[in-house]
This record gives C-alpha cells, sequence and structure tokens, in this order.
C-alpha cells in the first residue's frame, strides 16, 4: 500500500527533500577540498557542487512558497472522521491527520445508494 497525503503535504515534502538533496549536494562538493586538496581541481569541483546545491535549495523555496500561496486559498473545514480542521485542495483531497479521502463533489461521493448510481461503461 502507498502511503498519500494532502496535496498541501505533498507539497511540502517535495520542498524538504529538495532541501536535503541541496544540502547534501553541497556538502559532497567540498569532498572535493578534502579528496583533492586546494588544487584547482578541488576548487571547481567544490564550485560546480556548491552552484548545484543552491540551485535545488532555491528550487526548495519556490516549492514552499507555491505551497504557501496555495495554502492561503484552500478550503478549511472539519474533517468528518477525526473532527480536526483541515485544509481540501480541488475536488478531492485527503485529510492532513487521519488521510481520509474527502470530496466536495456528489459525483466522486460514494455515499449515495446504489439504486440511484448509474453506471458509464464507454467503448
Amino acid at each position: 500500500m502507498r502511503f498519500k497525503s494532502s496535496k498541501i503535504n505533498e507539497f511540502r515534502l517535495w520542498g524538504l527533500l529538495l532541501t536535503m538533496v541541496g544540502m547534501g549536494v553541497m556538502v559532497l562538493g567540498t569532498a572535493g577540498l578534502l579528496l583533492w586538496g586546494s588544487s584547482s581541481v578541488g576548487k571547481i569541483i567544490a564550485a560546480i557542487f556548491m552552484v548545484l546545491g543552491m540551485i535545488s535549495m532555491l528550487c526548495s523555496v519556490g516549492i514552499y512558497f507555491w505551497a504557501g500561496m496555495l495554502s492561503t486559498t484552500a478550503v478549511v473545514f472539519e474533517c468528518p472522521e477525526c473532527h480536526k480542521q483541515t485544509k481540501m485542495l480541488g475536488k478531492t483531497d485527503r485529510c492532513m491527520f487521519c488521510k481520509t479521502i474527502l470530496t466536495m463533489d456528489p459525483n466522486h461521493a460514494n455515499t449515495m445508494p446504489k439504486e440511484q448510481t448509474v453506471m458509464i461503461v464507454e467503448d
């Protein structure tokens, strides 16, 4: 089973992963100085890895900013399962706490009796 979370938490997860990758790349770049000393090869490798790490960190900042902007426009309501305040993006999303699938679209809801549901089969 694949673990799923709310869309906002997924964006934050990717931002965190890019932060960790960027910091790791920058630390690995300093290994160039340790392996080749302060020669020009070690400095070039360290500089390349520092630039790659900073690009990853800047992408992380962009993702965090984007998630923050999405979070301000998200619909806030109480989850029917855990009764905590959660945010929802789009027509369907998951609760940030209990991971319950939530929807505001009646076409995606499964609360209607079977007699009233219509199955559409496309050829």
